[in-house]
This record gives C-alpha cells, structure tokens and sequence, in this order.
C-alpha cells in the first residue's frame, strides 16, 4: 500500500539528546536505546469514516518519537498499518449501501491527506491487512499448537500465553470487561478460557474471505499487527505505539502472539500510548459520533495551527478538545511567525538547547512550546542580531511546525 509523501526536515546544529519514554508495561520513563535503525510499529486506522482529532493526537506522538531519534542520528524504521477489512468497515458498508473496498480506498486516501497537511513523517511500511492474508495464514500456522478450532474459527489458547496480562498489568475483571467492550467475545460458549482471542474468523455469509488452509475466512484484529510487524521491522523493536485504549485487548495479545512466536520476550522493547481525546465530555469516538475531523479543520484553518492544539497537550494526558483551544493556536502560531519574520533576532541556540531537553524527556511537547513563546517575546520585544533561520529550523525539524 502506498504511504504519503514526506516533508523535508532540516539538520540541526549541535548534540541532540537521547529519547527517554514512557513504557506502559514497566510504568517507567526509560531511556531509549535503539540501533543505527530505529524501529517501531503504530497500530494505523479502521477506515470507515475520516480521521479525527483522535487519531491525530496519537499520529503526532509518533512523529515526535521519529523527529527526536532522528535528530541523533538514526534512520527509523516506521511501520503502520490499515486495518481494511473489520467488522466496523464492514457494517458501515452495508448501512450506507457502499463497497467494503471502496470505502477503505477512500478514507485511506483522506487520512493520507490529513497526515501530508499535518506534516506527520510517513511509515516506510504502509500496510494494509488484505494485501498480507498469506503472511497471517502462516503466523496462525506457526502458532498451532497454542491454538484450538471452535466452529472454524481459530482461537489462541490463553493458558499457553506465560507472559499474558504482563503488558497492561490489568486485573482478570478489568480484561473480561475490556474484551467485552473492545472487540472480544469473552462470553462466547464453547472456548476453553474467556480470554482467549480470536486469530482466524471462518467466513460467514456475505462477509469478504479468503481460501486458507485454516479454511476460508479472514483474520482475526490481533493477529494482522504481529504478522504486520514480523514481516517488516521483526521483533524486539524499539517502540510499538498507538493509542490508549489499545493496551488491552490488542496490544496485550499481541505481545503475547510475538512471544509465541519468537520466543522472544518482550516482543516490543516500549509499549508506549497516547491519551484519549473528548469532545463535550466524551471520548472522541466513531461510534459515539462526537467527532472533530481533521479534513474539516484544515479545510477552514491553518494546519499548523491544528497541529499546534496537538503539540499543546502532553501525548500522555487524555484532554477535552474546545474551539478555544485553536484560536489560541492560531494566535500563537501568528506570534512565531510574527518573531520569524524580521530575519534578526535573539541567539536562538539556548532554545534549540531547551527544545532538544524537552522533547527527549518523553515528548514533553508544552514544554518546548513554552520555550518558543519565551523566544518570540524576547524578538518582538526587539533586538538581537542574529539569524532566525534556527529557530525556523528547529520548530521544523522537531515540532514539525513550518513558519
């Protein structure tokens, strides 16, 4: 599948700083330490209707996470994926008399747009679950002897899974009512444990399946992204991300599947995860309806201006999203360019300095804002000889903000 288009992103003078992040299964802030390549896997949408506020909270967190190893050095290995073939998609097909394919081709090609505008940095891999059924036929083919077969259907044993529950570190009633809630089927009759998790679905009528020697039908939600990520960056990466409501049940399958399947454990070296964003109280969410979409703020504002509601809120936090929130980030983006615009001002390195600090102690994103708003004060203010050029750079190369 073809990914989007990537900005241009300046070099930097100077020593950049090691990324320190938050690991939801530690509950640790620890230091990074990838390779020459860095590697990291985020789980990518379900297109059946555009990319919201939502998703974009948890795109930039992982632009960030990609901006900051590259500014020392390494070369990323970025892998996402397209869930393009789901219950959810498929219902919303049917409701709206459309083609299941059609309507994944279209809001994909919406959220590629959303992120170009955004100035998020492209995955390398851009994969979309139906161009990968071969490679999930095998991973479910390898893992047979965890598995079992209920009415077609392939489940993952959870009694086989040593390290299950080791990732979220919820309580047994937190996943059985998580597993309800999010896509699992904890009462369903006939499976050996309430968690076990599906990997194989037999095909039922009018649903889309593919012919397998696990027999025709489509895979399972967890499974895509372990496959997925074997395939391309292999276990034991650096990072795999998403958003919070991903910790259980996707995230801890998954884990669960790689270590199954590599004997390696952890299967992601960072299991790390972006807050939730609510509108009138809410979470922001397509079930719900209560969404602020991105094509229709940019439609209307300067993306960076939506970019910089984003980078105002600590990736961690879960906020509530307010039409305040972008005046203020239409201002404050007309202040940096205002500063910008004289071409002399103050010695920017120390920002650069205070940018760098920031966003390695895990992508503390207001706190680097905070140190652009001290500089453009200082340059409206008046004097300073120097070049803005830097500062131009720096809120670029790091921020993904273009003034």
């Amino acid at each position: 599948m073809r990914s989007w288009s990537a900005p241009h992103i300046p070099s930097l003078p100077g020593a950049a700083v090691p990324l320190r992040l938050f690991d939801t299964a530690t509950h640790q802030v620890r230091k990074t330490d990838p390779g020459p390549t860095a590697r990291m896997y985020v789980c990518g949408i379900t297109p059946y209707d555009a990319t919201h506020l939502g998703h974009a909270n948890t795109y930039l967190a992982f632009d960030l996470v990609g901006r900051v190893w590259r500014d020392n050095g390494h070369a990323v290995h970025y892998t996402q994926n397209a869930t393009d073939v789901d219950d959810p998609l498929l219902e919303r097909a049917e409701q709206t008399g459309q083609d299941w394919r059609e309507l994944a081709e279209r809001e994909i090609e919406l959220f590629r747009s959303d992120m170009v505008a955004l100035r998020m940095l492209p995955p390398r891999d851009y994969v979309g679950v139906t161009e990968v059924i071969d490679q999930v036929v095998e991973l479910v083919e390898r893992l047979g002897p965890l598995t079992y077969t209920l009415d077609g259907d392939v489940y993952f044993s959870r009694a086989d899974a040593p390290k299950f529950g080791e990732v979220s570190g919820y309580s047994e009633a937190e996943m059985l009512a998580l597993s309800a809630e999010r896509g699992g089927d904890p009462g369903r009759p006939g499976k050996r444990d309430k968690l076990d998790w599906l990997l194989w679905r037999a095909e039922r009528p009018g649903e889309p399946a593919w012919d397998s020697p696990l027999g025709r039908g489509r895979p399972g939600w967890h499974i895509e992204c372990t496959a997925i990520a074997l395939n391309t960056i292999g276990g034991g990466f650096d990072v795999a991300g998403g958003g919070s409501d991903l910790i259980f049940p996707h995230h801890e399958c998954g884990a669960s599947e790689g270590h199954a399947a590599t004997g390696d454990w952890p299967f992601a070296r960072f299991y790390t995860h972006a807050g939730m964003v609510a509108l009138d109280g809410e979470k922001m969410s397509k079930s719900k309806g209560n969404l602020v979409f991105v094509s229709r703020l940019r439609a209307e504002h300067d993306p960076m201006a939506v970019r910089l509601v984003l980078l105002a809120h600590h990736y961690r936090t879960d906020w509530e999203y307010t039409p305040d929130q972008l005046a203020a980030a239409e201002q404050r983006l007309a202040v940096w360019r205002a500063a910008v615009a004289g071409e002399r001002g103050p010695d920017a390195s120390q920002l650069l300095a205070t940018v760098r600090e920031r966003l390695a102690d895990d992508l503390d994103a207001p706190g680097a804002l905070a140190a652009v708003d001290e500089w453009a004060e200082r340059a409206l203010s008046g004097g300073g000889e120097h070049p803005t050029d830097l500062v131009r750079h720096t809120a670029d190369a790091l921020l993904g903000v273009a003034l």
